[in-house]
């Protein structure tokens, strides 16, 4: 009975979240400070090679977190995607902020998992390249371990990052439309979470740098307020260049957007299509 009240989806939003971080942060600690300072150097790629550890980690990541609440809740574990459903219609506009917050403190939960296990690597790391404190300009590459911050080349000109989270959202919450979609190509055999996190993938892969690819506002602040509870001070609030806003209003102007478009080039076709 659990299963079929708010409560019930609240808790699978929570845990999917949860795993969507510890497995998604989780791959950036091990490219950022578990293999440097694990000894194992001749397995650490460096470059282009950590960042496709880091891409497919992810797309793993959101696959698992899919698969895992997605029979409760319909896996939104991104408050972006909980938006661009009660935008189309497809969810009660009353559970949107309950999902926000469960989706929220999973994140934070996660986040805090990852340093739980990754807290003597990070330390160590700081040792080896003499980083005094976590506050400090050096903070920026172990606090990158758990949220997002934007490319050098943006000074702090946050239009760019902005604009960046707007087009990866959009493109996520599209592809998310267009996977699940019964009228469409929709994906068969239970496969479509793995479909989403090759979107994931892709978008990584496409438009990961500009701005760290957050596309989810719960996927960044969540852990983001971890590590500001853990001494990462300005690493984390406001962020470099006062970013910390850019990764929540963004993904929700994408994700709000992508119904839309959704609907005009491609949902109206498909009705049109059934009435013939």
């Amino acid at each position: 009975m659990l299963r079929k009240t708010l409560w019930g989806e609240l808790l699978a939003e929570f845990i999917g979240t949860f795993a969507l971080i510890a497995f998604g942060d989780g791959v950036v600690a091990v490219a950022v400070v578990g293999l440097p300072e694990s000894g194992r150097t001749q397995v650490i790629f460096n470059g282009a090679g950590d960042w496709l550890l880091i891409t497919w980690g992810w797309a793993l990541a959101v696959t698992l977190a899919v698969y895992v609440a997605g029979g409760v809740s319909g896996a939104h574990i991104n408050p972006a995607v909980t938006f661009a459903n009660a935008v189309k219609g497809d969810f009660p506009w009353y559970k949107v902020i309950p999902y926000w917050i469960s989706q929220t403190v999973g994140a934070f939960a996660g986040a805090a998992l990852v340093y739980l296990d990754y807290y003597k690597a990070i330390n160590a790391w700081n040792l080896a390249n003499h980083v005094a404190t976590r506050a400090s300009s050096g903070g920026l590459t172990t606090y990158s371990i758990f949220a997002t911050f934007p490319a050098q080349y943006f000074n702090s000109n946050m239009f760019g990052p902005f604009l960046d989270q707007v087009i990866g959202t959009f493109f996520l919450v599209l592809f998310v439309l267009a996977i699940g979609d019964v009228r469409n190509q929709a994906v068969q055999s239970n496969l479509a979470p793995l479909m989403v996190g090759f979107a994931v993938a892709a978008i990584g892969m496409s438009f990961g740098v500009d701005a760290g690819y957050a596309i989810n506002p719960a996927r960044d602040f969540g852990p983001r307020l971890f590590t500001w509870f853990m001494g990462w001070g300005q690493n984390a609030f406001p962020g470099p260049s006062g970013y910390w806003w850019v990764p929540i209003i963004g993904p929700m102007v994408g994700g709000g957007i992508a119904p839309f478009i959704y609907k005009w080039f491609i949902g109206n076709t498909l009705d049109n299509l059934q009435k013939a």
